[in-house]
């Protein structure tokens, strides 16, 4: 079996590569790619592997742009940092999506699964799955539609849609409403962002879960960072990493 592994963080790469050879031995790693540019440059130039493993961001943006500027006909495993694209991936040849940190057994489970489907096809004269039969199967992730919350000596639900964003004050997971009522929840923003459909919220920092309704426009800041302007107010400017810059805006154009 021959895998490329396409993963901008090196070490990352290297440990990848070294669990994937522990339970492959006979698996030959061609090469380590860091960038959507390196990696289109070498699928263009060389024969394709028996399979990819693909990180979601790299070091010059999202990794789908590869799909965009060349064909890719290996069946890709994403390990990436983030959930909020696993919809896209099992469109872009995805045969897996592993969240980080990876285990070995998630690792050994999805090059087993790699395997399992190149000998389904070979059999039945296949070359590629019908990903687009696997998106369906899989579905898109709706999301919670509402969060129980107590205000006032008295329990009630707050819809999602109504639902501006979700933050930290005070040290507390609060919900700020559009109607600009705040209530206080006993989950931790971790734990909502993961309730939440990806493509109507976005962790745009540790402190904020903001839903796409309430967000009025992104400006370019200081050092690659965009600063998030929200319909209401808030009292600290809501900024976005550099290394999440790009994902936030990709998330924007296609949702």
């Amino acid at each position: 079996m021959t895998i490329v592994i396409i993963e901008d963080e090196v070490k990352t790469a290297k440990a990848l590569g070294q669990l994937i050879l522990s339970i492959r031995p006979d698996a030959q790693i061609l090469s380590y790619i860091q960038s959507i540019d390196g990696a289109v440059t070498y699928l263009l130039e060389n024969d394709q592997p028996d399979l990819i493993f693909m990180d979601i961001q790299l070091a010059d943006g999202l990794c789908f742009e590869i799909f965009k500027n060349v064909a890719v006909l290996s069946p890709v495993i994403f390990c990436t940092a983030f959930d909020d694209y696993a919809i896209e991936a099992f469109k872009s040849n995805g045969i897996d999506y592993i969240l980080k940190p990876f285990s070995r057994e998630n690792i050994a489970q999805a090059i087993k699964k790699a395997g399992e489907l190149k000998n389904f096809f070979q059999r039945n004269n296949k070359i590629m799955p019908d990903f687009d039969y696997l998106l369906t199967r899989t579905g898109e992730n709706t999301g919670k539609s509402s969060f129980l919350v107590f205000k006032n000596n008295k329990y009630q639900t707050v819809p999602t849609e109504n639902i501006a964003f979700f933050y930290i004050k005070n040290e507390t997971p609060t919900i700020m409403s559009f109607d600009k009522v705040e209530y206080q929840i006993t989950q931790s923003i971790d734990e909502v962002h993961k309730l939440l459909s990806p493509t109507q919220f976005f962790r745009i920092n540790r402190q904020y879960l903001v839903n796409f309704s309430a967000i009025r426009e992104a400006e370019h800041y200081f050092l690659r960072k965009l600063i998030i302007k929200l319909t209401i107010p808030t009292e600290e400017k809501l900024l976005v990493g550099k290394e999440k810059a790009t994902a936030f805006l990709s998330w924007l154009e296609n949702r």
